[in-house]
């Protein structure tokens, strides 16, 4: 009996304790301010190839979207600790709020005991670079440099460009040996001047390739030290991506074309455009003389052998190299100095040397510019994808030795010690300007961080002969770190070399 006493007992208080288990107070969970995860998922961008996510650091929120998706309506998926997200004060539901993430979007996640927390989310569009598209009727090939193929064109600005509607444009190919790549460069023709790229607006704009430039910029330097020079007009550009009836193209270099324009070579209805250039390099509508040292292209105006207007340049240009040539060569009032503005030879001297650029010797893109009545002037400066020591079939290799020294001009210029004397103080200023040409080198190698991987994937360069390059390498900071390396053992001879002059 006593026995079933005590489990009558027990059974009550195993009643009570398991009741007492049971009514535990639960703690409230406590909202905060954090995101935790954002991505965006195919299934709500069916766009999307598949799930794309972003990196979340410092309350900055950050990633890219693949070509193709439309990044002014994505949906962004996320989960977060508070009570709400709001994008300028609109509430969003994950994977499906849409919103536009060309620009930084400010998310603020709310509590509700009115705490916040703020997020940038920087997502960048394929390479961050702009896009261009072109589309050409019934999707012609572009496949000849002197046929023009009709066509529209349009573009995705990003944040720092105007997008362009889409706008019918001509298009065909240009260059010579750049011709002979697979990626190819164009020269695109507007109907009517349009503004592309925050640049002035004209009707022709050049897209070049860069193929042999495994760093994409060697051009741009070359434009970069332009503006630090006294020339009159230095080409602007600007890197985006193409794309060719949908299909993906790569980077391509967005430039003015050197060409009279109030915009560019501003020599107007009178003023004349040459280049030194090579018969086989010539169209057969192109009007040319010669001098006893070089074959001269009149590129604007349109003439006529044994007009006025071929008969005054032929004969001012051949005027200037005779008395070049002549005994009285280095005389102030009766030497080269009467003829030519002697600041911008040194300037395009200077920067083609500096470069070494390949072509700048005596073979093309040699270009000057002369307006009746006053001095022959050079530039503007074109055609630097072979400079910086990117060929393999010259001296030009190496950043050792004068190169456009041995131009026929300039090697007479040199006899002169007052030319001499120019041309050194002038390097001065180019060599207190070293550490901001390499800045410029940093800049861009960073804003292509994305395109150059793209561009690679396009066209397989990392690793691989181009022609003509002396040295490949596996990767665009490994080239961009030789050019770095050959610019700066550069600018090192020639310190030393112009002292010794």
């Amino acid at each position: 009996m006593k026995n079933i006493l005590s489990v009558l007992m027990i059974i009550p208080l195993m009643i009570l304790t398991s009741c007492n288990d049971e009514s535990v107070d639960i703690e409230p969970v406590v909202q905060g301010t954090e995101i935790t995860e954002f991505s965006f998922l195919k299934s709500s961008n069916p766009s999307l190839t598949g799930n794309e996510y972003a990196t979340i650091e410092n309350n900055i929120i950050s990633g890219r979207l693949p070509l193709d998706i439309d990044i002014h309506n994505t949906v962004a998926s996320f989960k977060h600790t508070g009570s709400a997200i709001l994008v300028n004060n609109i509430a969003q539901i994950s994977g499906e709020t849409k919103n536009d993430f060309t620009e930084i979007q400010n998310y603020t996640v709310t509590t509700a005991d009115g705490r916040t927390g703020q997020y940038e989310v920087d997502i960048t569009y394929f390479t961050g670079l702009p896009i261009i598209y072109l589309e050409t009727g019934n999707g012609a090939v572009i496949d000849s440099k002197e046929d023009y193929v009709t066509g529209s064109v349009s573009m995705e600005g990003g944040r720092y460009f105007t997008d362009l509607t889409s706008t019918t444009m001509n298009i065909r190919g240009r260059g010579n040996s750049t011709w002979g790549h697979p990626k190819k460069p164009y020269q695109l023709k507007f109907d009517e001047k349009t503004e592309i790229l925050g640049m002035p607006e004209d009707k022709k704009w050049i897209f070049l390739a860069e193929f042999s430039d495994k760093t994409l910029i060697r051009n741009k330097i070359a434009f970069e030290l332009g503006y630090l020079s006294q020339l009159d007009w230095t080409p602007q550009s600007v890197f985006t991506e193409v794309v060719i009836n949908g299909t993906y193209n790569g980077t391509y270099h967005i430039s003015q074309k050197v060409e009279e324009s109030d915009h560019r070579v501003l020599i107007g209805d009178t003023g004349y455009l040459l280049e030194i250039d090579q018969l086989e390099r010539l169209d057969p509508d192109d009007v040319y003389f010669r001098t006893n040292k070089f074959l001269i292209n009149i590129k604007e105006p349109e003439t006529e052998y044994a007009s006025n207007e071929f008969n005054y340049v032929s004969e001012l240009i051949n005027e200037f190299e005779n008395v070049l040539m002549g005994a009285q060569f280095a005389d102030p009032d009766l030497g080269y100095a009467k003829y030519i503005d002697v600041d911008s030879f040194i300037d395009w001297y200077l920067i083609s040397e500096i470069t070494k650029n390949q072509d700048s010797k005596s073979f093309s893109s040699i270009f000057l510019n002369v307006m009746p009545g006053e001095k022959i002037k050079m530039g503007p400066l074109w055609d630097f994808d072979l400079a910086f020591g990117n060929v393999d079939y010259s001296e030009c290799e190496y950043p050792t030795g004068f190169w456009v020294k041995h131009h026929a001009w300039f090697t007479r210029l040199f006899e002169d010690k007052v030319f001499v004397e120019k041309v050194k103080d002038r390097f001065l200023y180019f060599k207190e300007n070293q550490n901001f040409i390499l800045g410029k080198m940093d800049y861009y190698a960073d804003q292509l961080k994305y395109s150059q991987f793209e561009n690679d994937q396009k066209w397989n360069l990392f690793g691989n002969y181009v022609w003509p390059n002396p040295v490949f390498y596996d990767t665009h900071q490994a080239e961009v770190d030789h050019l770095k390396k050959w610019y700066i053992d550069r600018m090192n001879w020639l310190d030393t070399a112009y002292k010794g002059l």
